[in-house]
């Protein structure tokens, strides 16, 4: 078999567990649920992690394609993860989903090179006029990759996978972001920046509800180092008949820790909405649905897909339009569309007439999918959009917008403001 360019995924060719679907799960419509299923979104956003790490912002039009926007810098510097022969690697470069994540007009960003989180604010009248809120938290923790936000309590938690590897979190408010708490440690034994893809923080995101945060985790399988999924309950203090606060609730340092069956190297994930499961990539075979215990936090497998022909499938994003998932493959430029009651395929979307060696993160938009590839080093950075409305309809793509100019191959994160 031959090896593709990434040491990590190379191991996931070598992998190809090929587990059969199990248990199906009966999933409510985005009709049924109440939830949004068609229109646009406002404006996309990326980090470049470059040196001079920056938020790149893109207008959103009302025919869903992309228009040039800004450049804002954060603050701070991104990095890059480290292949087996201790070199930059060109593709993938934070080895996560969700670097940089948004919940209502404010938007989150990792520093991965200089250990940092930064806080800026949306304009409401421009959605690609953005101002840094104060100074870039200092996180401890080395090599942060991934960043999650709970509107609802105003929290925000971060993950990190260099040599100090672990979740730490933090409250924030118009004003800013407070001192982020004491590492929830995760022992990687890795080196800063991070060695390879395996043997770190996939991504950290919270439940639907907003009541626990989640945290996948690649394995090693050749180190004998299984992948995990982790759940931290968020607390409130003070007297339960209190009024809340939101100045009380935190994220607890208690974890559960489960390896739910059949998964090999836990990647992106997003909460299938009105239930208490996840839908995760596995980028040594595909992607699972997980059912999380409301109670225990532990994570057990209901279905699982192996996703023929992949190099590793790592990223997702749910379309409320469709009532399915997408995902991407930074090593195959196309978009597989899958249930979210068994994880089956559903549909496959080939993109290769466009020349992007594959897609990384990725969101969903009302009708539209936009997806990002930094390019490799072997083409033009640009962002893929896909039109996705409709259950009858297929998928059709409508835009590459080129980034040359503006970002380069060092890109990661994509969000959306709705």
């Amino acid at each position: 078999m031959s090896p593709v360019p990434r040491p990590w995924l190379s191991l996931a060719a070598l992998l190809s567990l090929g587990p059969s679907v199990l248990n199906a799960l009966s999933v409510a419509s985005p009709q049924q649920r109440g939830l949004p299923g068609s229109g646009v979104g406002r404006a996309v956003y990326f980090i470049t992690n470059d040196a001079t790490n920056a938020v790149v912002a893109l207008a959103i039009g009302p025919d869903g394609k992309l228009s040039p926007g800004s450049v804002t810098p954060t603050g701070g510097a991104g990095s890059v993860v480290l292949g087996a022969d201790n070199k930059p690697v060109a593709v993938d470069t934070l080895v996560s989903q969700s670097s940089l994540t948004i919940v209502g007009n404010t938007i989150f960003a990792v520093n991965a090179g200089s250990n940092t989180l930064s806080m800026l604010s949306v304009s409401p009248s421009n959605p690609t006029k953005l101002a840094l809120v104060g100074k870039p938290v200092p996180v401890p923790g080395d090599f942060p990759n991934t960043v999650a936000a709970s509107q609802k309590h105003s929290l925000v938690c971060v993950g990190t996978s260099g040599a100090r590897a672990g979740i730490s979190c933090s409250r924030f408010s118009a004003s800013g972001l407070t001192p982020l708490d004491d590492l929830r440690p995760f022992d990687f034994g890795q080196t800063t920046p991070p060695v390879g893809g395996v043997n770190t923080i996939s991504q950290v995101f919270f439940s639907d509800k907003e009541d626990a945060l989640f945290a996948t985790v690649k394995g090693n399988p050749a180190a004998n180092k299984p992948n995990f999924f982790s759940s931290f309950p968020v607390v409130r203090g003070g007297s339960a008949c209190s009024p809340p606060d939101k100045a009380k609730v935190s994220v607890s340092r208690v974890e559960q820790r489960s390896t739910p069956q059949n998964t090999t190297v836990l990647f992106g994930s997003q909460p299938i909405p009105g239930t208490n499961n996840v839908f995760a990539t596995d980028a040594a075979s595909g992607a699972a649905i997980l059912a999380v215990d409301s109670q225990s936090g532990k994570a057990t497998t209901i279905a699982t897909v192996k996703i023929s022909g992949q190099a590793a499938t790592c990223w997702a994003a749910i379309s409320t339009a469709r009532g399915t998932a997408f995902v991407a493959d930074g090593g195959v430029n196309r978009l597989v569309e899958l249930s979210l009651r068994d994880a089956s395929i559903v549909s496959e979307l080939d993109l290769s007439s466009d020349g992007d060696p594959g897609l990384l993160d990725l969101q969903a938009a009302g009708d539209y999918i936009y997806a990002l590839s930094p390019g490799a080093g072997v083409a033009k950075p640009a962002i893929t959009v896909v039109r996705a409305s409709g259950r009858s309809r297929s998928a059709s793509l409508v835009q590459h917008y080129a980034l040359e100019g503006v970002a380069g191959q060092n890109s990661m994160g994509l969000a959306v403001l709705l």
